[in-house]
């Protein structure tokens, strides 16, 4: 069978900066960006395009941050998709390489990502599991003393997002996929889990296990639906993507409000 001819519009670094400034992207601020490539279109220049245009459209002053999961460095007896032999789970434990900030890829949050984690001066925070990296001026600040039992709370470089006024952009991206939810389950009442990775440390690698809130997207697309329906969220088109634009601190407002509501507390 013949490829397909390949589907528009046809976007370039120049046309994505110039649609990112439309949509209200401003230079000097800090987004925090989820991305789909898929949505976009036909990019000239793949993923090295997108971050381009998105630093062209912050600028010198701007810094961009994305998350840089890597969840296969997790106990192999949680694995779903897909799961494995239990009699290979302690030599699985033993043997998966420990989180390395600078050689540990991304995992299942798209092209953008990884292209950013090994861009020239690109920063990554330390958890093995739910890593952000970042490029830009506060790179460094945003990116530092991410604590190794706390994914996505208060130690984690979405408080920090928080505190520094960034906002969230989804390029292509739905609310489902929206890490600053998570925040705001760090908030309210919820039940606690045993989460294990693979570590460095001064004695060399280790696994370790460690207690923290349990985390899940479940419910994420609903709650950002009530979001956007409150009016706090910019809407327009980068490409072909339907594209979003919003403060991470009222999103993680709404979140916990919401959250609240709809989640059943822990007995």
């Amino acid at each position: 069978m013949p490829t397909p001819p390949p589907t528009g519009p046809l976007c370039t670094r120049d046309s994505l900066a110039k649609e990112l400034r439309a949509l209200g992207v401003r230079p000097g601020e800090t987004l925090l960006a989820h991305t789909s490539m898929r949505a976009l279109g036909w990019v000239s220049g793949g993923a090295v395009a997108v971050v381009q245009a998105l630093l062209d459209a912050l600028g010198p002053d701007g810094t961009l941050v994305v998350p840089a999961q890597s969840g296969e460095n997790s106990d192999p007896a949680q694995w779903r998709n897909p799961p494995v032999p239990e009699e290979w789970w302690p030599r699985l434990r033993a043997s998966l390489p420990a989180y390395d900030p600078l050689t540990t890829p991304t995992l299942g949050v798209g092209v953008v990502p990884e292209a950013v984690r090994t861009w020239p001066g690109a920063r990554r925070s330390a958890h093995p599991q739910t890593s952000f990296a970042a490029l830009g001026p506060a790179a460094a600040t945003l990116t530092a003393g991410h604590a190794r039992d706390c994914r996505l709370g208060e130690r984690s470089p979405l408080a920090r997002l928080e505190k520094a006024g960034a906002r969230v952009l989804l390029l292509g991206a739905g609310f489902a996929s929206c890490t600053a939810f998570h925040l705001a389950e760090y908030r309210i009442p919820g039940p606690d889990e045993e989460n294990s990775f693979a570590v460095m440390t001064s004695q060399g690698r280790r696994w370790r296990t460690v207690r923290e809130r349990s985390i899940s997207d479940e419910g994420f697309a609903e709650l950002g639906e009530a979001y956007e329906k409150e009016g706090g969220v910019v809407r327009g088109f980068v490409g072909g993507a339907v594209t979003r634009l919003f403060p991470v601190a009222d999103a993680v407002a709404h979140a916990e409000r919401w959250l609240a509501r709809n989640r059943p507390r822990p007995a």
